[in-house]
């Protein structure tokens, strides 16, 4: 039912579509409408990730039911437009944790395992490069499936939206290798 490939720069315009559905429709009943439109801003699409090759895109019938990515430079969240979010340094695989970034559901596919799928793609990778642990910055709807992966809480953190709107996020942990002996 659903395939997976990586994003290229030609998916750009589909990725955000879905990103602003997402953000949209999925986060209510989790935020106020003040909220949901301040995570525009605070949330979206990175680039470099795309430009890394580690931004995967899950497809159903030729359209994107999911996509997200994981990271070995030091940005936690937040898309282009977050330039004081935004740190290009890389990590070191033996000292810190890989980023698991900007996942998104279409609303249409939510609930039928495409997040797990993107999840489990992006722990795959982190891991093969040399990463034990992943973290990443939940929404309040996106908190039960990090839960579900296995994924605990760090600290919960406010951020600043437009109109000094509050949006709460939660950063979120896991281990990926098992602990050697």
């Amino acid at each position: 039912m659903f395939t997976h490939r990586l994003a290229q720069p030609s998916d750009l315009a589909a990725l955000r579509e879905v990103m602003a559905l997402a953000i949209a429709e999925l986060q209510k009943g989790f935020l106020d409408n003040a909220q949901i439109a301040a995570s525009h801003m605070v949330m979206g699409l990175d680039t470099q990730l795309i430009a890394d090759g580690t931004y995967f895109i899950v497809e159903s019938d030729g359209g994107i039911a999911g996509c997200g990515g994981w990271s070995r430079r030091a940005t936690l969240y937040g898309g282009d437009h977050s330039k004081d979010l935004r740190d290009p340094a890389l990590l070191d695989p033996a000292t810190d944790a890989a980023r698991i970034r900007a996942m998104y559901t279409h609303p249409a596919h939510a609930r039928k395992g495409v997040g797990r799928m993107v999840m489990a793609l992006c722990e795959a990778a982190a891991r093969d490069a040399g990463f034990a642990r992943a973290e990443l910055m939940a929404t309040l709807s996106g908190e039960p499936l990090y839960r579900a992966c296995g994924y605990a809480p760090i600290e919960r953190i406010e951020a600043l939206g437009p109109n000094e709107v509050i949006v709460p996020l939660i950063r979120m942990g896991k281990p990926l290798a098992e602990p050697q002996p």
